[in-house]
């Protein structure tokens, strides 16, 4: 059983390092709560694989430090999308 967990995690992490996706994205790809997903790479995966942790940690970071910018940009699509929707009389 100890494998297979192992092996998921491995999984998990070379998911993100190779999309450089979000934890939510690779949460949604592997059908798993974003918060199994934070649970396997910052506790169980540095025990696993030092080095490969080092790699996803650095992924996260990145997309820690860019979350404000993400965030402001769907925003701003979303307001965007609704003046263009009020402009043609849609509700």
């Amino acid at each position: 059983m100890r494998e297979y967990c192992d092996s998921t995690i491995i999984s998990i992490a070379n998911y993100i390092l190779e999309n450089k996706c979000t934890v939510r994205q690779c949460a949604q790809a592997f059908g798993i709560s974003k918060s199994a997903v934070h649970s396997y790479l910052n506790t169980k995966l540095k025990y696993i694989d030092i080095d490969l942790y080092e790699d996803v940690r650095g992924v996260l970071e990145y997309n820690l430090s860019v979350r404000h910018l993400r965030g402001g940009e769907s925003t701003r699509q979303l307001y965007r999308q609704k003046s263009k929707d009020a402009r043609l009389g849609v509700n």
